[in-house]
This record gives C-alpha cells, structure tokens and sequence, in this order.
C-alpha cells in the first residue's frame, strides 16, 4: 500500500499564497484581535445612542398622568437634525444646569463626562455625579415668535387663545386671594427657542421656574419622546 508522504512536496501556487496570506493575518496584534470588535460595538452603540435612538426612563411626577415614573421611552434623534421641535411634541433636553447662566457652573462638563456618568451604576459613586449631566423630559408648548402666558392654574393662553391641552388633569391650587404657588408667565419666545411644560402644573420644574429665562434654546434639545415600550401594558407611540 503506498503512502502519502506530506513532507517531501514542494509548494504550490497556492499553497505559496496561502502562506503569505496567512502571514499578513499573523501581524495583526493579539490586543485588537479581542478588543477590535469589542471597541467596534462600543461605538456603535454609542454612535446610535448619540444620534438615531435611545431609551430613556422617567424619574420623576413631572409629566402625570401621560407619562409614569419608571415608564421606559424611546428617544428619537434623527428628526431634529432636519426639523424644529413642533408644538404638543414631548422633548427630552440637556438640564437647565447646563445652559441657564444663573444655574450652570463656570465650566460645563464634557460630553463624554456625561456618557460616563449617566451609564447604569456609574452616576452612583459618589463625586462622579453632575446636575448639568440629567436631561429633562417636557412638552413644547410654543416655538419661536408666539405670544405665551401662563396663568397661576398653569393654564396656557397661546397667541390670544387658550391652549385646549387634554393631556392636563392636574394644575396649580389659587386661593381665593389669587395666590398660586406656581409662578405666571408672559412673553414672547425668542428666535432659536421654545417654551416647555411639565403636563403636571402643580409638580413640574419647568420653564416657569428658570431664574435667567423660561424659554429652552432648541440646541439643548436632545431628542423626541416618540415611543412607551414599558409597561406593555400601557405600550404604544406618544401624542404629540
């Protein structure tokens, strides 16, 4: 019986390419064989988190009954890069703490501190945590160039007319003296902002509240609330 002998053969063509191949693999470093596609996904995770989607919760009472805290929403991004924010839309924006002059600090903290912090566990440890780094989650309730005022209820007279806004059940108590402890509001909205508005007037730091302006600069503007995927029993896109 013959036997094959492996050994004494000269290579081939191909074996002579494969080789070669072979060896361009071979100066790959053995760090970004792992970490390659690790660094790979991180990126793109955060690539569509920072500008096509993301999920956020509610921490807060400040948009009841609509919204729950610890309802999950989904953000979308993507809108604000072609079209302003429109009137009724749910907005999630950057903190007053990192806009307002008598809020923030001298120096606003970087993107990426923010990234870091607001990862899940991160923004526990003590002294990572940063106001400016929380977004805030309202309703636009007038764009640019309308006439807005609010009365001590929290309700809204848009351009002469009141606001019929269904998705209030929920405003400021007035004695009979007229006394609120909500504040009134009266103005025009500037070129490049808007006025935003918690759906709960009588527990909701909004517009009314902010020491230099009540209007939020659309730039701060993070995303649209577009989107409840928990509870799924309450599921489903969000008016707007």
């Amino acid at each position: 019986m013959a036997v094959e002998k492996k050994n004494d053969q000269q290579p081939g063509p191909v074996d002579a390419q494969t080789a070669q191949h072979r060896k361009g693999h071979s100066r790959i470093h053995p760090f970004w064989d792992f970490w390659g596609p690790v660094l790979f996904t991180f990126a793109l995770y955060f690539g569509i988190r920072q500008f096509v989607v993301e999920a956020r919760y509610i921490p807060s009472g400040s948009m009841k009954p609509g919204l729950q805290v610890q309802d999950r929403l989904l953000v979308e991004k993507l809108t604000s890069f072609f079209k302003g924010p429109k009137r009724g839309e749910i907005v999630v924006f950057n903190s007053p703490y990192a806009f307002d002059p008598a809020l923030r600090a001298s120096t606003r903290p970087s993107p990426l501190h923010c990234v870091v912090v607001n990862l899940p566990l991160i923004g526990w440890i003590s002294g990572l945590a940063n106001p400016a780094c929380d977004a805030y989650i309202k309703r636009v309730i007038a764009v640019e160039g309308d006439r807005v005022s609010v009365n001590p209820r929290g309700e809204v007279i848009l351009n002469g007319d009141k606001l019929n806004e269904p998705y209030v059940t929920n405003y400021c108590s007035v004695d009979e003296q007229g006394m609120s402890p909500c504040r009134t509001l009266n103005g025009t909205v500037p070129k490049g902002s808007v006025l935003v508005l918690g759906d709960n007037r009588r527990n909701s730091w909004d517009g009314r509240f902010w020491p230099s302006s009540p209007f939020l600069p659309v730039d701060e503007i993070l995303g649209r609330a577009v989107w409840r995927f928990w509870p799924t029993s309450r599921m489903g896109g969000l008016s707007g």
